[in-house]
């Protein structure tokens, strides 16, 4: 049975954390973390998803070549700079390394490095030597919380999670820690992700369950349409719960995929519902599908919609926006056929019945629509396969943010 517990990164034995505050961007407040390191007691199969973005900044490059042998001792990352586009980028990123390398002991191919914030900028890597040993110094089991804050940007809330199950007859737990607002849209976004486990795993089967649940959790969120330059999902494994390795695709497998799933799954929605200057979290529901893969097509260009946004900011039950957006998907489906359903913790209501309109309350549509969350229910009446993705809505506020961030 997969239990929710507390602890984040540092739940899983033997991973300790921390997040300090360096000065990477002037003029950031003392109070706010910007530096982060994550580092296990015994050397880590690891695994990672990277943007599918052309674009890439250096530690994705740096990362990439440090995990070709598929082991890693943790993580260094830094928020108010995402070092990318800009000077010196890669061997600064190779210095973060070495930093990290030089206060825990350790090699500098030992880590994975990453970065976020504005693109362009040459990073200040004399504070993030400077703060290195500081942080190595604050690594702790009770860390997580600090090097959460420590990745945060425009993020108004942390995003932590932790679980425990049964893998083999031994406790297996899995922890992580993300950051993500806004330049999010399908194959990744603005988000770093770091997943620690004490599961005795091959890096072979941790990377296709990364793989796999990447396709159906990360990638499947979007704030904005814009795929960003920085955005990694690194998975360590320490092995130190003890239970028999996971080498094939067996029954212990599936329960360590599953458990890993819910963790991005859990984190996705959370980086949804955070979205720059967002008011809600959007998901849509796409079943009756004749292929899941459609299906997918179909939730993400609802929920990546400006109009369908924009509708549910003003709790707006505009249905016609959604088969609008599912028309213009590329997905084969029949408008014929189509049915779509508001809901939220104020109820439900049908507004499109075989592509066309029915008779609804609207006051009673409105109230549905001006919850926390919203879920756009559509039904195309034609197979067996589903898939959900999530979106958040168009505020003002996110032009607010996005207007003058590098300013």
């Amino acid at each position: 049975m997969l239990k929710e517990i507390s602890g984040g990164v540092c739940a899983a034995r033997g991973f300790r954390a921390a997040g300090v505050h360096c000065g990477v961007k002037a003029g950031s407040s003392p109070d706010k973390n910007d530096l982060a390191m994550i580092l296990s007691e015994k050397e880590c199969t690891a695994a990672a998803t990277y943007t599918l973005n052309r674009v890439k900044a250096a530690p994705l490059y740096v990362t990439m070549d440090h995990l070709e042998n598929g082991v890693a001792w943790g993580v260094v990352a830094n928020s108010g700079n995402a070092n990318a586009c800009c000077p010196m980028s890669h061997e600064n990123a190779e210095a973060m390394c070495a930093a990290a390398a030089a206060a825990t002991g350790r090699e500098p191919e030992d880590f994975v490095v990453a970065s976020t914030g504005v693109i362009g900028q040459t990073i200040n890597i004399a504070a993030i030597q400077a703060g290195t040993p500081v942080l190595a110094a604050a690594l702790n089991a009770d860390g997580s919380d600090a090097a959460a804050r420590a990745i945060m940007t425009t993020d108004t809330v942390k995003k932590e999670i932790a679980v425990s199950l049964t893998i083999g007859g031994k406790e297996v737990r899995l922890g992580a820690i993300a950051k993500g607002s806004g330049m999010i849209h399908p194959n990744m976004g603005t988000m770093l992700v770091f997943v620690t486990t004490d599961c005795a795993v091959t890096h072979e089967m941790l990377e296709d369950a990364l793989r796999e649940v990447v396709s159906k959790t990360f990638n499947r969120v979007t704030v904005d349409g814009d795929t960003s330059t920085n955005d990694m999902c690194v998975v360590l494994a320490n092995g130190m719960a003890g239970n028999a390795l996971i080498e094939w695709k067996d029954e212990d497998y599936e329960t360590f995929k599953a458990a890993l799933d819910h963790v991005c799954r859990t984190l996705s929605r959370a980086i949804a519902g955070d979205g720059e200057g967002a008011s809600k979290l959007v998901t849509c529901k796409m079943t009756g599908a004749r292929s899941e893969e459609s299906a997918e097509r179909l939730a993400k260009a609802v929920v990546g919609s400006s109009l369908v946004k924009a509708a549910m900011f003003g709790s707006d039950a505009n249905w016609g926006r959604v088969l609008c957006a599912m028309g213009y998907s590329k997905a084969p489906f029949r408008p014929e056929r189509v049915d779509v359903t508001f809901q939220s913790s104020a109820g439900e209501i049908l507004v499109c019945r075989q592509g066309e309109q029915v008779e609804f309350d609207e006051d009673k549509a409105k109230e549905i629509l001006s919850q926390k969350e919203v879920v756009i229910a559509v039904d195309l009446n034609e197979g067996e396969e589903s898939a959900e993705c999530w979106g958040c809505d168009l505020t003002y506020d996110y032009v607010k943010i996005n207007g003058d961030y590098r300013t």
